[in-house]
This record gives structure tokens, sequence and C-alpha cells, in this order.
């Protein structure tokens, strides 16, 4: 990055955040920033009453407190004049408003807490609902590091300054005045010193400061660094362990505790050099200042309350000075962070219409059927990926429909097409009820769905839990009956608690396969018309694949189900192929899939007798010889031609 260029009157307080406001101006973007504190505005102004009692609060509690030290400083006067005949009066006066001034501080900081957690669950609210609603193309070009800093970081930063920009501006600045009148009052010198001296040392303490950010900034990077080695190497705990490689990262967790404890050291050193100058600074000031008040002391001109309340309050104007130079910083670190936040809020939102669910769901147990119509789809993005053109895909009610393609191929892809997570190009998706009337796929459609992604999707928390979590009423029963149409009440009754036994984080404390079959039968708990699969029996045995999907079909004959996968085990048992390449889905012939089920599924008796032939034409061959699966239906498929 390029070092910051001064310019006007920042070149005396050279402020980052006071030249990002002047370079606003000059590029014509300040309207950009004034939006930006328009919409924190449109959620602090919901507690607009509180925050006039915040201000109005903030400033009695200033004004109690000058009154407490100019009453404290008439006592120190009476005493040393020996003028007992009041100091009971003022002890009480002055006792009084700084426990009324503290009050008022302690109500300021509770009403400020309180707002501050308001605003931010407003907030956070708005942007988690406008995220789960957004179109995934969109979202999906935010890594989910960047959306968490936005959804906590930028939130937190927001909700602080939202409410306390304006209040504390005024509350600052009333007080730096009436303070300078105070002061003016007793000595316009006195006053003329303390005004003075704030700006020079603020000056002085910020310049110090900005270094000691700029060596702090390294030393949060370097932990950002060493945190970043130290998930990733529990993360890839059992590889590490399986390679007897863990003297290597050993090793390199010691670098980096080295360059660790380099870095802290000669932070905490030049800390150490920092506030010994700035506290020598101060000293001087303070010298300065003690120096002409005892002059004025020793010549009889001031009292030693006068003094007293002079040095107090000079501390108090030098506080207030800071104060308000610092919310311009903190204004422009909200805008900016609401900047940030305003990107993921006003992301394209998904298309919904409800009234299209309600009509088709009345035909949803007869079953829906789904198709491709004319589909062209890319991601028209750096790598200018045109997936589907003119692709035609069909899949009705008691069928299931397979589709097999290359690693990186596009069956991801067409789930997310089918679900309405990604808009086609042209042409489009299609869901038909028994009426024969076909709806576009919308959002509010995706109800009729019941999807399994490729990967763990087992979160922390007992099975039961993860089940209902796509249907919150379920039994106990239903639980129990989805577990076994997926093969997976066998391993789950066997776990401490059964379907309420706990399971850790990515499903720990279950294989592979035995996560992949609960997500299963979470998907069929949920009791969808159309049931996708993405390479979702990846992890199981053939055997047992084939027991799921059977149990599925026989259990819900009127559900469509979609399998994406590399797996020609599973082909035997659908009515329909279909192959994506070149930008197209094509059907498979049943005599190329018949070819296909021999060629890998029967692949350990070839491998036994390489001479062995693959099947007569159109003979149905299956491992074993054996039958489809599938139920004898009016529309059996390939299998059966």
């Amino acid at each position: 990055m390029g070092k910051t260029k001064y310019t006007g009157i920042n070149r005396l307080f050279k402020s980052e955040a006071l030249q990002t406001m002047f370079d606003k101006m000059k590029d014509g973007t300040f309207k950009d920033f004034i939006g930006d504190w328009k919409w924190i505005f449109s959620f602090s102004k919901r507690y607009r009453w509180i925050i006039v009692l915040y201000t109005v609060v903030g400033i009695l509690g200033s004004t109690l407190s000058l009154g407490a030290a100019w009453v404290s400083r008439e006592l120190i006067n009476i005493i040393v004049g020996k003028e007992v005949e009041k100091i009971w009066i003022l002890l009480g006066t002055m006792v009084g408003m700084t426990l009324v001034s503290l009050a008022f501080s302690s109500i300021n900081s509770r009403i400020f807490t309180r707002i501050s957690i308001y605003v931010n669950n407003d907030i956070q609210a708005e942007i988690f609902d406008r995220i789960i609603d957004a179109r995934w193309k969109e979202l999906s070009k935010y890594p989910s590091g960047d959306i968490l800093n936005r959804f906590n970081g930028d939130v937190g930063t927001i909700s602080s300054n939202a409410i306390s920009w304006i209040p504390n501006l005024i509350i600052n600045l009333y007080t730096f005045t009436i303070v300078f009148v105070a002061l003016f009052k007793t000595d316009p010198t006195m006053a003329w010193i303390a005004f003075l001296s704030a700006p020079f040392l603020l000056l002085m303490s910020r310049y110090i400061l900005r270094k000691m950010r700029e060596y702090r900034k390294r030393v949060l990077e370097l932990n950002s660094q060493m945190m970043g080695f130290e998930v990733e190497t529990f993360y890839n705990f059992d590889m590490i362990k399986s390679f007897g490689i863990f003297g290597h990262y050993s090793r390199r967790l010691r670098e980096w505790q080295k360059l660790y404890k380099e870095f802290n050291l000669d932070y905490n050193k030049f800390e150490i050099k920092s506030k010994i100058l700035l506290t020598l600074v101060s000293t001087l000031v303070s010298l300065a200042a003690f120096g002409y008040c005892l002059w004025r002391l020793w010549t009889g001109q001031i009292l030693y309350g006068d003094m007293t309340f002079f040095l107090q309050q000079r501390s108090n104007l030098s506080n207030r000075f800071s104060n308000l130079v610092g919310t311009i910083p903190g204004m422009l670190n909200s805008a900016v962070s609401a900047h940030r936040v305003r990107e993921l809020i006003e992301l394209p939102r998904e298309a919904h219409d409800e009234s299209v669910y309600n009509e088709l769901k009345q035909y949803a147990d007869d079953g829906i059927a789904i198709k491709l119509q004319n589909l062209t789809f890319g991601y028209h993005d750096e790598s200018a990926k045109q997936v589907y053109e003119n692709a035609e895909f069909e899949a009705n009610p008691g069928e299931i429909v397979a589709v097999i393609a290359g690693s990186g191929g596009g069956k991801t892809t067409l789930m997310k097409l089918l679900l309405g997570m990604l808009d086609a190009d042209e042409g489009g998706v299609l869901l038909r009820g028994s009426d024969g009337k076909e709806v576009p796929i919308n959002a509010d459609l995706r109800k009729f769905f019941s999807y399994v992604p490729q990967g763990n999707t087992i979160l922390s928390g007992t099975v039961a839990e993860n089940m209902r979590m796509v249907k919150e009423d379920a039994s106990d029963e239903e639980i129990i009956e989805a577990l076994k149409n997926a093969c997976a009440y066998e391993f789950v009754s066997e776990l401490e608690g059964g379907i309420n036994g706990k399971l850790g984080e990515k499903g720990r404390g279950v294989s592979e396969g035995q996560a992949q079959r609960i997500s299963i039968a979470r998907a069929i708990l949920r009791n969808s018309p159309i049931l996708l699969l993405d390479e979702a029996t990846s992890a199981l045995d053939v055997e047992t694949e084939e027991r799921v999907l059977k149990n599925i079909i026989q259990a819900h004959p009127n559900k469509v189900i979609i399998v994406s996968t590399h797996r020609p085990s599973a082909l035997k048992l659908c009515n329909r192929i279909y192959r994506i390449s070149a930008g197209g889905m094509q059907a498979v012939s049943a005599d190329e899939a018949r070819e296909m089920i021999f060629r890998y599924a029967d692949l350990p008796r070839r491998m036994e007798d390489p001479h062995r032939n693959l099947p007569p034409t159109g003979m149905p061959i299956a491992p074993g010889g054996e039958e489809s699966l599938l139920p004898k239906t009016s529309n059996d498929g390939w299998w059966n031609e």
C-alpha cells in the first residue's frame, strides 16, 4: 500500500480518518458516505427517544460533575481560610452532586449497552434474513470468513456508533464549552493555557499512538498467521499422524513461537518507550500549568482551591478535546462497515411465489414430476464456463433417474438448478402436478424437495436433533422409521441414548458412511415428493446402497429420486440414465447402460476371467444376473426394455 498523502489542515493532524473524508469530498463519493449513515440512522431512529434521554442524561451528568468540582474548589478555599461555618453545607453539596453525577453516568452506561444490543440484534437479524434469501450465485462470490467478519465485526462497529456518535458529539462539545467558560471566568489566562495545551498533547499522543498502531498491526497479522497454522494443523490431524510427520509440525510451531516472541518483545519495548515519552510530554505540560498556578498562588492572586480546580479542569478539557476529534474516526469506521454490510443486504434476492406452492401442494401425494426444458446455463465469471446448452431432462413420480458425468462435469450445478438456487440463462426448470399443469421453479417450491448434498452435513448434537431440523414436530417413531429406511437405525440404536445419542462436529462418533445414511434418513423424514441425492451414497458399500434405494422407492412409490453418481453399481436400479457432456444432457441407451454396469459392477469376476465376454445386446444383466430391484410398473424404464 502507498503512503497516505495528507492535505490541507490535515497536514497538521495527519489523521487517516480525516484524510478519508477529505478524499471523499474531492472524488465525489461523499454522498455514499452520507447514504451509509442514513442507513445506520434507519436502525437507530427506532430508539430515538431513548437516544434523546441518553443525550440529556449525559449533559446533566457533565453539568453536575463540573458543579461538584466547583463546590470542591470552594470547599478547599473555605478550609484553607478556616471559614468552618459553611463547610458542612458545601461538603454535603459536593458529595450529593458527585453521587448524582455517578448515578447519571451509570444510567447512561446502561442505556448505551441496551440500545447497542438492540441495534446490533436488529441489524444482524436483517442481514441474516437477507443472506439466507440471497441468490446463491451472487452470495457465493463472498468467502465464508468475509461474510462472518461482516456479520459480526462490522455490525459491532456500526451498533456501537449508531446511537453514540451524535449524542457523544453533543455531550463532549457541551462539556468542552462549559469547562472552558468556567475556566475563563476564573482566569482567562488559565483558560487559554488549558485550551492550547489540549491540541498540543493530542498531536504528540496521536503521533506516538499512530506508530504504536502500526506496530500492533504487525503483531495482529502474526497472530492471525499463527492461528491459521494451528487451525490447519488440527483440522488435518489424521493426515499428520498417518504420515508420522508430527516432528515437522512441531518444529514449525516452535518457529512460529520464536517469531511471535520476538515480535511481541519488540512491541513491548516500543510500548514502554512510547508510554515514557507520552508521560514525559504530559508531565511537562502539567508542570507548565502547575508552575503558572504556583506563581499565581505565591503572589496571592488565587487561592489553593482555585489552583486545584484549574489543574483538574485543564485535564478534563484535554480529554474532551481528544474525544471530539476521536468522533471523526469512529464516524468514518462506521460508514465503512455500513457500506460492507449493505453490500450483503443489497444482494439480489431469490424469486418467491407462495401462491404457486399452495396450488401445487394438493398434488404432492400423487407425486410431482420435474424437467429441464431447453435449459442453457453458464457461470459467466472468470472461468466463463458454459455448463449446459439446450439441455433436456425429465423425471416422473415413481422413478429413480441417474445423472452421470466426470468430476466437475456439472452434476452439482444440475442439483442447484433443480432447486432454483441458480437461474438459467435460457429455458428453465418446471414442476408438474398430476393435473398436468407446469410451473417454473421458485424458492417457495423448494419445499417439495429433499436434498442430500455431497460431503458430511451432520451437525453437533443428537441424532434426533439432526433429524428434526427438517421436521420439527417429528415423533420418535417417525425418526426411527426414516432411519430404518436409510439402513441407519441398526447402528444408531447401539449409540448411547439411541436417537438421543450425541454426535460431534461433522458427525464425530460415527463413520463417514454412517453419517451419510443419517443424512439420507433426514431427507426421507422430510417426505418431500422429490429426493435429490448428490453423490450421497458414495461412502456406502454396494449392497447397502441398493437396500437404501429399494427401501425408499418401496416406502414412497410416488417419489421422484434423482441420483448423481460416479458409481455404475447404482445404475441398475434406475429407470433412466442421463449423461452430462459437451454442455448437454443425453439419455443413455439401454444397451450402453448394460455395458456400463457389466464393465464396472462385474469387474471382480472379469478380473478372475479376463476373457469373460459382455452380455448379448438386449439381455437384462446385472451383477449376479439378478433383475432390477425396481417394482414392476407401467414405466419400468430401460432395464426391462
